[in-house]
């Protein structure tokens, strides 16, 4: 077999070399010929799966996303051809919910305003809604769930107004990018809607950026009318409305969800996936690859107030670090995919133990091994 990765996918050639011969390509620029011959294609999202790139791939049976949006991807055109397809859902929602609530975490310390107590409206109640919402929960924060989608199937108990999300302390946005159907996803927070928020609030984006009209956010911004913002996606990436970034408490480069274990467990599932399809014999060795942590254990002998577990949080997930360096070196398109591209080695609160009697529940709720 001819497998073509691209060759951020995490420890791909260890896991595919077992079926055949693995070709490594840049996501971002793959062309048409580098598809001839290949039986099988696994990307990220940075590749637009069409008719254009598969001209030539005249023996392409699979194509698989290790990420959970599928919306570069022509779904139609590869049922068309007969060629298999499996995204990676909910692989990176542990990330993303670690993510957001570190940043919040970090907030509250900045604004001296703890999370418990306050409200937060989570958009999208997928697998990284679900996650951050476990997260918020933990920490004792009021959640709110809006996804009508999910509630006209019958999949959510309640959703609450969209009004209700607005008056909300903190809103975290989890959505796919959509521009069609009943509930189109571009643009939700448009000029009318983010006039309506407050700068005491907090505004995260952490889904696609242009769930949030930018130029709009600007605007407020620059009138500062704005709510704090976490903002690790931009509406036009790589290319970045440069002149929003200062305005923002916390700003990074799309990698909320790049975790290692987020990463690996994205590559495991679409592997599967590929050996599925094409009838191939699966063994999965992704779990015998992840590297012992820096440090794995921790005694914590009180833990009565969120600025511990702030400082918690940022042990093992550096936010900080990463809004540098993006504001350094990633203002730019090459920058910008530069650094998704050599992102160092982030692991999830899952490899640190932390020895605590009085919250053991709350540290594991949020992730954190005991």
């Amino acid at each position: 077999m001819k497998i073509v990765v691209d060759e951020n996918i995490p420890f791909a050639q260890q896991i595919l070399s077992q079926h055949g011969k693995v070709v490594p390509v840049d996501g971002r620029t793959m062309r048409a010929e580098q598809l001839l011959d290949a039986d099988a294609l696994l990307v990220r999202s940075v590749t637009q799966v069409n008719r254009a790139l598969l001209a030539q791939a005249q023996h392409l049976k699979f194509v698989g996303t290790a990420t959970i949006g599928t919306e570069h991807v022509d779904q139609c055109y590869l049922a068309q051809q007969g060629i298999a397809f499996a995204s990676a859902p909910g692989c990176n929602a542990v990330a993303v919910g670690e993510y957001v609530i570190t940043a919040l975490l970090a907030a509250a310390d900045f604004r001296q305003q703890p999370l418990q107590g306050q409200t937060i409206a989570i958009v999208g109640a997928g697998n990284t809604g679900s996650q951050v919402a476990k997260c918020a929960a933990a920490v004792g924060m009021q959640v709110l769930l809006y996804d009508p989608p999910l509630a006209d199937l019958g999949q959510l108990s309640h959703s609450v107004s969209f009004e209700q999300v607005l008056a909300a302390d903190i809103i975290s946005l989890h959505v796919p990018s959509t521009k069609t159907g009943e509930y189109p996803s571009y643009h939700l927070f448009n000029q009318t809607v983010l006039s309506q928020l407050q700068p005491r609030q907090i505004l995260v984006n952490a889904c696609r950026g242009e769930v949030i009209d930018n130029q709009a956010l600007l605007a407020l911004a620059e009138q500062q009318l704005a709510p704090l913002l976490i903002l690790d996606v931009w509406e036009g990436e790589p290319a970045v409305l440069t002149p929003l970034v200062k305005h923002a408490f916390i700003a990074t480069p799309h990698i909320a969800g790049y975790s290692l274990e987020g990463k690996m467990r994205g590559t495991s599932m679409v592997y599967q996936a590929m050996c599925q399809a094409l009838g191939l014999k699966v063994n999965d060795i992704s779990d015998q690859l992840l590297p012992l942590a820096e440090f794995n254990e921790i005694r914590v002998a009180a833990l009565s107030s969120e600025a511990q577990l702030t400082k918690l949080s940022q042990l093992v997930y550096d936010i900080f670090a990463d809004d540098r360096r993006f504001r350094s070196h990633g203002l730019s398109p090459e920058g910008f995919d530069q650094l998704r591209k050599h992102y160092p080695q982030r692991r999830e609160f899952s490899v640190l133990r932390v020895v605590n009697q009085e919250k053991q529940a709350e540290l594991a709720q949020l992730g954190f091994n005991r």
